[in-house]
């Protein structure tokens, strides 16, 4: 977020005020506002952090972080992803429309399917969905998860 502008205005406003004293005040201000300029964006930065923390706090599991990049304040979003337009699909691999269905299952069950997804730096999610379309396809070759091609009998390749 450029917060220059915002920063140029408050300086515009104290000129300006000064321009009722003459030539000697409205020099003053130019060179106050001019030192002014990293207290005004500290100020400016600590009322953007706490309007962040007031937001996130009426958000469950999102939090809203301000950091700076160079001189400027950058909002961060962390936690739940934001939610698909109503007018945008959800689109899968292979430009397939996404389902939403709602999956029970043990909890013991779904501790080991977390730990296995997080070994494979995966969400659970994603893991579900590998091990649905593994499952879909059908066991390859030696019983393995196979793909499209498992059950070809031609054999490709180069022998000696």
């Amino acid at each position: 977020m450029d917060i220059t502008p915002y920063i140029d205005s408050l300086q515009a406003d104290l000129t300006r005020a000064a321009d009722v004293g003459g030539d000697d005040v409205r020099a003053a201000a130019q060179r106050l506002s001019a030192a002014l300029d990293p207290a005004l964006r500290l100020t400016l930065m600590s009322a953007l952090s706490q309007a962040a923390a007031e937001i996130s706090a009426e958000l469950a599991q999102t939090s809203i972080e301000v950091r700076l990049h160079g001189r400027d304040p950058v909002f961060v979003i962390q936690g739940a992803p934001a939610a698909a337009a109503p007018d945008e699909p959800d689109i899968g691999d292979g430009g397939d429309p996404v389902a939403r269905i709602t999956f029970r299952l043990p909890e013991t069950l779904k501790a080991r399917a977390e730990e296995l997804a997080a070994r494979r730096g995966q969400s659970l999610n994603t893991w579900l969905v590998a091990a649905a379309r593994a499952a879909a396809h059908g066991p390859g070759p030696q019983g393995q998860g196979g793909g499209r091609h498992s059950h070809s009998k031609r054999v490709q390749g180069w022998a000696r």
